[in-house]
């Protein structure tokens, strides 16, 4: 019967024993069961006859057993590592006795034998009170020897203590070597060199575990501080470790960017090719759009010129229909009044040379309009034989109130011809016609305004015969038929020219204005005589002094001059430039409000100095009374037209 307690007793220690042991998340209550275990163990007392125990067959107890591993426990957190020494319970006389070694066998075949049993059997119930009985003698006897099995609890308690202080696994030795070749390799890698703080760091960390290995060929050479060096060496190679992750990172994000900047790069290049090619259409668009405008400022200069030197139907209707009614009269209806004044030199006389007769009166009314004294202004108008009849016919219907008037014929010059005039001359001879009508000739000139057919016109070269027209008068006033009057003229015959021959307006504030414009100062006999820089003046608006004329023998200086002049290469046609020449350091500077300039071709002239102005000149190829004249200007020449005029109407010219 207490055989059978006995047996199961230790089914009972068995059973709970090794499931305890095995399972990891009861890994913390070991210690207490180790104990108990060792409690039930040591209580357990033996009888002192042994071989009672001896249940098995004999010939199994003759069977050599393996010595037991000496592990109790292990898992993956932490190892501990009991040897059979550790095991070996103190020697009582009550406990289990080795000194036989073949009853110690016996009882260890014994245990194996219920241990499997027990395993067997682990889903029996015990139901025997008797069972229970033995049990709890067997508790009452291990209690007996608790204080044995604690000190032996104590011992396995700081066998555990120490494994955990030295956490170092074996051939630790070679591990710290092997950490010295990582640390040698970090030390030689791109990103640690960069820290100097982490190199010099590591080199510390380097000489103290040379140190610390010295002359070390096994773990027990080691000293006492070898783990913290160990410890220390690894948390700074997982800092290199981490270091070396970033500069990777780092090193990818610089890829990245490189890459990106690459595609950035080659976009950048397509966008240049195609910005660049873009830019080469646009440069041949531009070329071929000045190409073209140059070809339209031709175009446009052509048809401006073309349309200056052709005469408006209603311009061209006036004239003819004023000759007829003119040859319509008798020869005593055909006389001006007044003629015996003509020659008073007490009186204002005003030179107008013209074919325009729309132009010529707008010339005389609004001289008249405008003057104080309009008796003592008279009038010498010359014009050619086409339009002498019109011109006497408009103004014998339309006199200039009480001023007085003269027209004459240009042919009535009979003085005037070849012989006496080198410019008459050249006007009719050959190589002049073929100058104006032969224009892609290899002596035509490309620019149109020189090849305009009024300078053609001796009308445009009588003003440098003034003294020989009018051989009585003192002092002529100079008008040009594209003027028109404000303002009161009568103190210009008061004024003193001191001594100069020409008193006009200059035009410094204008630099092609400007004696090198009209002037070729390659040529020596200019560059030679005058001054690229003076200052020009303007025909248009000029008195003259024909004493003065007379007495400086001015009409043979025009003439050398225009000898001069015979192939062009001095100037070109025209009157200004050789006015410039002939009248040089003989001219008088007049008030700018005399004369304003610039309605023929200037759109920017200003209102104020318009307004101002005695004279407006309609200097250019807009004249007022042309379609392509400026308009804003217009005004100031249609105020003196009078548009209800029969020959005006039946014309139909109209503002």
């Amino acid at each position: 019967m207490r055989l059978r307690n006995l047996v199961f007793g230790l089914l009972s220690l068995s059973v709970l024993a090794p499931i305890l042991l095995n399972i990891d998340s009861f890994s913390s209550f070991i210690p207490s069961f180790k104990q108990e275990f060792l409690e039930d163990v040591t209580a357990f007392i033996l009888p002192a006859d042994t071989s009672n125990l001896n249940i098995l067959p004999q010939d199994e107890s003759s069977a050599v057993l393996k010595e037991p591993i000496g592990i109790l426990y292990t898992d993956n957190h932490s190892k501990t590592i009991l040897t059979d020494k550790d095991l070996q319970l103190p020697d009582t006389g009550r406990a289990l006795s080795a000194t036989d070694e073949d009853a110690q066998s016996g009882k260890d075949d014994i245990i194996k034998q219920i241990i499997q049993s027990a395993n067997q059997g682990k889903e029996e119930t015990r139901t025997d009170r008797g069972a229970d009985q033995e049990s709890h003698q067997l508790k009452q006897q291990s209690a007996l020897n608790s204080d044995k099995v604690g000190e032996k609890d104590a011992l396995l308690t700081k066998t555990n203590k120490q494994s955990d202080q030295s956490p170092l696994p074996a051939a630790w030795e070679r591990q710290l070597r092997d950490r010295l070749i990582k640390a040698s390799v970090y030390l030689s890698l791109p990103a640690t060199k960069n820290n100097l703080r982490f190199t010099r760091e590591l080199r510390m960390r380097i000489k103290e575990v040379q140190r610390v290995l010295g002359d070390a060929i096994k773990d027990s050479d080691m000293p006492k501080n070898a783990y913290e060096k160990w410890k220390a060496m690894d948390q700074l190679l997982e800092k290199g470790k981490q270091m070396q992750y970033e500069s990777a990172n780092e090193v990818k994000k610089l890829r990245a960017m490189l890459h990106s900047t690459e595609e950035q790069l080659r976009e950048h290049k397509k966008q240049t090719m195609s910005f660049a090619t873009m830019v080469e259409k646009l440069r041949a668009m531009l070329h071929s759009t000045e190409e073209q405008l140059q070809v339209h400022k031709k175009q446009t200069m052509f048809l401006t010129q073309l349309t200056a030197k052709t005469l408006p139907k209603g311009l061209h209707c006036l004239p003819l229909r004023l000759t007829t009614e003119y040859y319509n009269l008798n020869s005593s209806e055909q006389q001006f009044p007044n003629q015996e004044i003509l020659d008073n030199p007490l009186l204002h006389h005003i030179a107008l040379f013209s074919d325009n007769v729309l132009a010529a009166a707008v010339v005389v009314n609004s001289t008249v309009t405008n003057s104080k004294h309009p008796s003592k202004l008279v009038f010498h108008l010359v014009s050619d034989r086409l339009n002498h009849a019109a011109m006497r016919m408009w103004f014998l219907v339309n006199p200039p109130g009480k001023a007085t008037i003269q027209v004459q014929n240009i042919d009535e010059f009979t003085w005037l011809n070849s012989s006496y005039s080198p410019v008459l001359k050249q006007l009719h001879s050959q190589s002049m016609i073929d100058y104006y009508f032969r224009a892609h000739s290899a002596n035509s000139d490309s620019n149109l305004k020189y090849r305009n057919p009024k300078y053609l016109s001796i009308l445009n070269h009588l003003r440098f015969y003034l003294p020989e027209i009018f051989p009585k008068l003192k002092k002529v006033l100079f008008l040009d038929d594209d003027i028109v009057v404000q303002k009161d003229l009568t103190g210009l015959w008061s004024l003193d020219l001191k001594g100069n021959v020409n008193g006009a307006v200059e035009t410094c504030r204008e630099s092609f204005h400007r004696f090198d414009t009209y002037l070729n100062f390659s040529n020596p006999l200019i560059s030679n005589n005058f001054d690229p820089r003076a200052c020009g003046w303007a025909y248009g608006m000029n008195l003259f002094d024909l004493e003065e004329w007379k007495r400086q023998n001015i009409t043979d200086v025009y003439h050398s001059w225009q000898n001069l002049n015979h192939d062009r290469q001095l100037w070109k046609l025209g009157t200004l430039p050789p006015g410039l020449i002939t009248l040089w350091k003989r001219t008088h500077p007049l008030d700018r409000r005399w004369h304003v300039l610039g309605l023929g071709y200037n759109p920017n002239v200003s209102q104020i100095e318009i307004e101002r102005g005695a004279v407006i000149h309609y200097n250019g190829n807009l004249k007022p009374w042309l379609e392509i004249g400026l308009p804003k200007y217009r005004k100031y020449w249609a105020k003196y037209v009078d548009y209800d005029n029969v020959y005006l109407r039946e014309c139909n010219i109209n503002p």
